[in-house]
């Protein structure tokens, strides 16, 4: 990709700040409908198959058979409360925790799951792409919570599709109002324990539904599609894939942004503010620390993209003070840094399934199957002792040859075992809405800067009753589906979890209606700085259930438009 040098101008018709899921597609926007783009990244570049050192290794060629050391986790305390975030083939995707500091307030905690390099969390993401309906757009106004979106479903329909086409997404049409079906390409397919739930949830649980999940994975070809390449079930996307079966901004939006030759490319780059002319009441650009030299850099454009996180974008605006926003760039409404939002998850329900010990499947899906919310959806917003709802992503496999080893046997019994697959089992982890809670919140700290003179940040987030009483609820729905579709030895599971770590950050800088409540109008600009649109997780206004990466990828493409068009009328 054409990286920036000595040569390269300061003045862009945009910047954009990111190069992740949303910070792709902003690239890819601006620079297809005629403007020079400088994009930026605070990591360092990757390039796109040549850097997955470790796509192509199997687990004996990889130190500890993939399972990091008690020495590398000195570095990684909090990267590692994800449980599969540091392991050796793919840990390089994700900041040391002794660089890159953060705090938490007493009783609280938040994980911040960070990916510092071009491609972002693209590269790592879980992929599940899902979009919202109207139960989640109006739910804010319905319940009396937080504020109302400032758009509905039929806003952003036309942009969930025109994502789904490009990034490829594969998925079975359910007909479910509250979870509307998209652009697929053909779904992966369920094994046949997973049928045998879908079909007894499906007549014993009329209302709720099991499918193959919705995900970024191709499972068909198409020129659309350049470059890239079906899925072949390796399962081992986090390492970033070769093939390009899996959407990422490395093998697909930053790549048709350097195909128009209107992008340049700038990696190392820390954005520490977007500037601001109070003469005319629009930012002039951002200024940046380069990461290797420490030196300072001012670049100008008309337009500014803010997509480097939920946590990051909020922090680049709460840094930009002026006399004219001494509490932070667009913050008027007091809420720029509040209501952080996640899918709080970890209650795990598992069984084990005595028949068809005759059938397997090829390959490693790197897919599972999904159960979408089904709680709360009548007329009444609380059927429940709780509001909203959850979802579960689950499967089902059989159990291979290391289940032997606690069976003691040696020699011939043991050769003779390990010819065949052990018995199927199935787990299901439920993912829960949390609510927009104004004192779930971020905070600059000045007085603990980073290596690169940075403030740090301090978080301060908890579970309230509401996510509570829905963790108890998931436990009950969770086991009686099994239950009821004949599993055997059911049980339920529920391991410590804190909020960041569904890595769906969202809620700092949320849309809605009204200056004095939200930080950004209905096409992503901030009320009072109209030429800064910030399109990642930062503007979500609600959660809902469902993973919300497709959602970044839509509001994306929808504001990229109007800031094109806007830009072209002469009112940016």
């Amino acid at each position: 990709m054409p990286l920036f040098d000595e040569n390269s101008p300061s003045n862009y018709d945009a910047i954009v700040v990111g190069t992740g899921i949303s910070g792709g597609w902003a690239a890819k926007e601006l620079t297809e409908k005629g403007l020079k783009v400088l994009v930026l990244d605070r990591g360092r570049n990757v390039k796109h198959i040549e850097d997955y050192d470790t796509a192509n290794l199997d687990p004996w060629d990889l130190p500890n058979n993939d399972k990091p050391s008690q020495e590398m986790l000195k570095d990684y305390p909090k990267q590692n409360r994800t449980g599969y975030t540091t392991r050796p083939s793919h840990v390089k995707w994700f900041v040391k925790d002794t660089e890159h500091p953060y705090d938490e307030k007493p009783n609280t905690r938040f994980d911040w799951i960070r990916g510092y390099q071009v491609g972002g969390r693209s590269i790592v993401w879980g992929r599940q792409s899902y979009r919202l309906s109207d139960l989640d757009f109006e739910a804010n106004s319905k319940d009396g919570v937080g504020v109302d979106w400032p758009i509905r479903y039929k806003d952003v329909d036309k942009w969930y599709s025109y994502v789904e086409r490009f990034a490829g997404i594969s998925g079975q049409k359910e007909g479910l109002p509250h979870l509307p079906d998209g652009d697929f390409l053909p779904p992966m397919e369920l094994n046949v324990v997973e049928k045998e739930l879908r079909t007894s949830i499906k007549e014993t649980f009329p209302e709720r539904t099991l499918t193959i999940g919705r995900t970024a994975h191709l499972t068909a070809t198409g020129d659309q599609f350049k470059n890239r390449n079906q899925c072949l079930s390796r399962n081992r996307c986090m390492r970033g894939c070769p093939l390009g079966a899996y959407f990422s901004s490395l093998s697909s939006t930053l790549p048709a942004a350097e195909a128009t030759g209107n992008m340049t490319l700038r990696p190392d780059s820390i954005v520490t503010e977007v500037l601001y002319d109070s003469d005319t009441g629009r930012a002039t650009g951002v200024k940046v620390v380069d990461r290797l030299t420490k030196e300072t850099y001012e670049y100008t454009s008309k337009i500014v993209f803010l997509n480097a996180s939920a946590i990051a974008s909020t922090a680049i605006l709460m840094q930009s003070k002026s006399d004219r926003f001494p509490n932070g760039m667009g913050n008027d409404s007091g809420e720029l840094g509040h209501n952080i939002m996640d899918h709080h998850f970890r209650v795990v329900s598992y069984g084990r399934w005595d028949g068809h010990k005759d059938k397997y499947y090829m390959g490693r899906r790197a897919n599972g199957f999904y159960i979408p919310r089904f709680r709360n959806l009548g007329a009444s917003t609380k059927m429940k002792d709780f509001i909203r709802g959850y979802g579960f992503q689950g499967s089902a496999s059989r159990e291979n040859w290391q289940a032997q080893i606690a069976e003691m046997k040696i020699g011939a019994a043991l050769k003779e075992d390990m010819q065949y697959p052990g018995t199927w089992r199935a787990g299901m982890n439920a993912f829960g809405e949390i609510l927009p809670y104004h004192d779930n919140m971020m905070e600059i700290n000045n007085d603990k800067v980073d290596a690169w003179g940075q403030p740090t940040i301090t978080f301060s987030t908890t579970l309230r009753e509401n996510e509570m009483n829905m963790r108890k609820d998931m436990a009950i729905t969770g086991a009686e589906m099994l239950e009821a579709a004949g599993f055997k030895d059911v049980g339920v599971s529920e391991d410590p979890y804190g909020i960041g770590l569904g890595i769906h950050e969202m809620g700092t800088a949320r849309m809605g209606r009204d200056p004095k409540t939200s930080v950004l109008n209905r096409w992503n600009q901030i009320h009072s700085v109209p030429n800064v649109f910030v399109t990642d997780g930062a503007c979500m206004t609600s959660a809902g259930c469902q993973n919300p990466s497709l959602t970044y990828m839509a509001l994306t493409a929808r504001a990229a438009d109007y800031a094109v068009k806007e830009l072209k009328k002469g009112n940016l």
